[in-house]
């Protein structure tokens, strides 16, 4: 019995608990288009601004409580940080209004082509602006990738322009944390600070014109404005929490986790139609995927073996 207890009481190794907390994070993130409905009818400015608003509030309750308020204030010091993170900002604002937007107009499987496509799209943003190199089969991911888009935009009869903004903006908002170098909760408290008085502007102007849901709709719809902030916050700190403790590689594969239940959703519980060439154009980006994914790891392979064959000499 003693034995048993031992074997119940026994530790979970850190690499488990890392995969645990990073599918927790996407499986949260995949789970948002249920979450953004609820706020209807509210319009995606406005659930923009409340979120915007609400997770300055989390945030900063979060640094002080982890003592990090004089890392945020040096991000203020440094120009170049601050500008990079304003940028990020900015992107992520785009990404956001974006996406609640798509997933409150009938569009969750296109928002969820926006993230397949996202991994593709940062490593193109990698080529053209910080002159990186793709391998063969890279840039066979990419051509696969593209005529998905050409696909599904003659099945569209226009561009998935949801997708594509989802897609850049994040890869954007990527590219521009990473320059910055600032750890996941110091810079979202500075890029929601930077925000929070627009967004409090533009509830003020909803508030004053009669547009505004906040506080009209009921106690229930004030509060679920109220939990923006958490919603935001909670799966942030359990992917920063999982970052640490699994291998870039695992965390790039959770990552088709958050896509493949918007996709799900989009065609199960919101019933989005799915014709032959959205069909045709999804599983041309999955090929994509899996070419680009089992290439990656390949590569990271090979690079250990040099390495160990190097040291080994």
């Amino acid at each position: 019995m003693v034995g048993q207890r031992r074997d119940y009481a026994r530790p979970v190794p850190e690499s488990r608990r890392g995969l645990l907390l990073g599918a927790a994070a996407y499986v949260l993130w995949g789970t948002f288009p249920l979450y953004w409905r609820l706020l209807e009818p509210a319009g995606a400015a406005e659930i923009l601004a409340q979120r915007i608003v609400w997770s300055a509030v989390v945030m900063v309750v979060v640094v002080v409580a982890w003592r990090r308020v004089d890392r945020v204030r040096a991000i203020l010091r440094d120009r170049r940080t601050a500008l990079l993170l304003s940028a990020a900002a900015v992107a992520v604002s785009c990404n956001w209004v974006t996406y609640i937007w798509g997933v409150n107009n009938g569009r969750v499987v296109e928002t969820s082509l926006g993230y397949y496509i996202n991994p593709l799209v940062t490593v193109l943003m990698g080529v053209f602006i910080l002159g990186e190199r793709l391998r063969t089969l890279q840039w066979a991911a990419m051509a696969l990738a593209g005529i998905a888009v050409v696909v599904l935009t003659l099945d569209y009869g226009r561009l998935p322009w949801v997708a594509l903004i989802l897609a850049f903006s994040f890869a954007t908002y990527g590219l521009a944390k990473k320059q910055a170098g600032v750890d996941a909760v110091e810079s979202l408290t500075f890029e929601t600070l930077l925000l929070a008085p627009i967004a409090l502007g533009w509830i003020a102007w909803l508030g004053a014109t009669g547009a505004s849901t906040f506080g009209t709709d009921g106690v229930g719809r004030a509060l679920l404005f109220m939990t923006t902030g958490a919603v935001t916050a909670v799966p942030l700190l359990l992917f920063g929490a999982a970052a640490i403790r699994v291998s870039m590689v695992s965390l790039g594969l959770l990552q088709y986790l958050a896509p493949t239940i918007q996709f799900a959703l989009g065609v199960t519980v919101f019933g989005e139609a799915m014709t032959p060439g959205r069909w045709a154009g999804f599983t041309l980006v999955w090929i994509a995927l899996g070419v680009f994914t089992v290439e990656a790891l390949h590569h990271r392979r090979r690079q250990f073996r040099l390495v160990a064959e190097a040291s080994a000499a």
